[in-house]
């Protein structure tokens, strides 16, 4: 990409995400009433020359707000109802997804693209501003290229996919070089990921496939924290009953197509094509009694991965039968939860990191993952599951955990922005080796920091240092 050309994609990036939903343009609410006919309502449209109106309506003694758009009106036109007698509440869509003018349009795009939805309702708490939608956020940024998820939603095949993920690591060096935070990048970057996932799923595996299984991301990417493509983390639960004749053979090309939109193949096997990642709900359900009550060394691993899950596409009403088994029968499993939150340990360095950072001793690589971010996402994830936390995400685990009184909320602040400072600190590591021409990896060597990067870093693994302290005390990891 030529430099100019570079410079003004970088440009239209930072306005999207550092401008107020206040600077786009909001058209100004029409509203007319639920028990208004559709013709009527259209009449009413063309005389203002819009494409959209807010329906107002009263649900059981309750108001409500709602509203009704040309794409509904085609809907409505197949229902057996005469347009002239159809009122429109009965077609328009309530429970709209709403917004804060003050709002950053970088929240405005996330919503839109988690909710799947094209219009956002602005409004604080006295007053509606009117609707911004996707064309108008879009135009807000001069000559700003279409938007990942819409051409993640319109790819037809696994190039045009391929073409979306990619653009997806190009936002990502973007929003990083403009300042925006690391867990705001990953957010985002979490929720296209899984739509991906979920858009090459559906191309690839039959309707019936997808409508009696539960795909799922696991690891980080079910967290919402895999920012730079990585080791695919995937399974499927199938329901109970359920088989298809070459299911082994979709498994495979739905790993396949992944490392061929970017996302390396898992060393572990952690995959779909592995028949332990891929089961009906009943035998997984026996797998995490074997987790828990057997004698497998990889068991609390495998389980730390699986609690990781999050459902990409299918039914996650079976992936959330199986997390109510695991509450079940984790009770009473102090042992176990015990040795579960002990891997916390399992790359402990004791004070060399330190003399490495400080060029003491050599210039050995740190291990930014081992040392940083895996005791805090471990450790955080291990009080979630003692309490039976359904939250996915270290920074929405913590925040409900000091909730419930669990972990202080200092402790807390700083184990998060440690995480928050590792991360970004890897990012902007593996960013400079993919524009090297290296495979991003985890491991930086102490020559490589500035001074400024030093001290942060020896402060954050202080902080990793102490919390693991509260946490061996908290499950007795002595004891052990």
């Amino acid at each position: 990409m030529p430099d100019t050309q570079a410079k003004e994609t970088q440009r239209e990036w930072l306005s999207l995400v550092t401008a107020r939903v206040r600077d786009a343009y909001i058209r100004k609410p029409f509203y007319v009433e639920g028990t208004l006919d559709l013709v009527s309502v259209c009449r009413q449209l063309r005389e203002q020359g819009l494409t959209h109106t807010l329906v107002r309506d009263v649900h059981e003694g309750t108001e409500r707000l709602g509203i009704f758009t040309t794409t509904d009106l085609r809907d409505a036109l197949l229902r057996p109802e005469p347009p002239a007698q159809l009122a429109v509440r009965e077609v328009a869509r309530f429970g709209l997804v709403d917004i804060h003018p003050n709002a950053e349009l970088f929240e405005a795009l996330w919503l839109m693209v988690r909710h799947r939805v094209h219009r956002l309702l602005v409004r604080d708490d006295t007053q509606v501003y009117g609707v911004l939608g996707q064309l108008d956020l879009v135009s807000f940024v001069a000559n700003h290229s279409h938007i990942v998820a819409l051409q993640i939603e319109e790819a037809t095949d696994i190039d045009e996919l391929r073409a979306a993920a990619t653009r997806i690591d190009a936002t990502v060096a973007l929003l990083h070089e403009g300042g925006i935070k690391v867990e705001r990048i990953a957010k985002l970057v979490g929720e296209l990921n899984a739509r991906v996932f979920a858009r090459l799923w559906s191309l690839i595996a039959p309707p019936e496939v997808v409508n009696n299984s539960c795909l799922i991301a696991m690891g980080s990417e079910g967290r919402g924290e895999q920012i730079l493509k990585t080791d695919q983390d995937n399974a499927l639960l199938l329901r109970d009953g359920f088989e298809w004749p070459g299911l082994e053979q979709i498994a495979a090309r739905f790993n396949a197509a992944l490392a061929e939109l970017g996302y390396p193949p898992c060393p572990g096997n952690i995959m779909l094509t592995n028949p332990l990642w891929r089961q009906p709900l009943a035998s997984f359900k026996e797998t995490l009694r074997g987790w828990i009550y057997g004698h497998d060394p990889e068991a609390p691993m495998h389980l730390a991965i699986f609690i990781d899950s999050h459902a990409v596409a299918g039914d996650e009403r079976l992936l959330d039968e199986a997390r109510d088994y695991l509450d079940r029968i984790l009770v009473g499993s102090d042992s176990f939860l015990a040795r579960f939150a002990a891997a916390i340990d399992l790359f402990d360095d004791s004070p060399s990191w330190w003399q490495r950072l400080t060029k003491q001793r050599d210039d050995q690589p740190l291990d930014l993952k081992k040392l940083g971010t895996f005791p805090i996402v471990h450790g955080v994830r291990a009080l979630a599951l003692q309490h039976h936390l359904r939250v996915n995400g270290t920074a929405a685990r913590l925040r409900a955990l000091v909730d419930k009184g669990q972990v202080e909320a200092p402790l807390a602040r700083d184990v998060l922005d440690a995480l928050h400072y590792v991360m970004s600190l890897r990012l902007s590591h593996q960013l400079r080796q993919v524009q090297a021409g290296v495979r991003p990896g985890n491991l930086v060597r102490p020559s490589e920091l500035g001074v400024l990067e030093q001290q942060p870093l020896h402060d954050a693994l202080a902080i990793v240092r102490r919390f693991r302290s509260v946490l061996s005390q908290r499950f007795r990891l002595d004891a052990l």
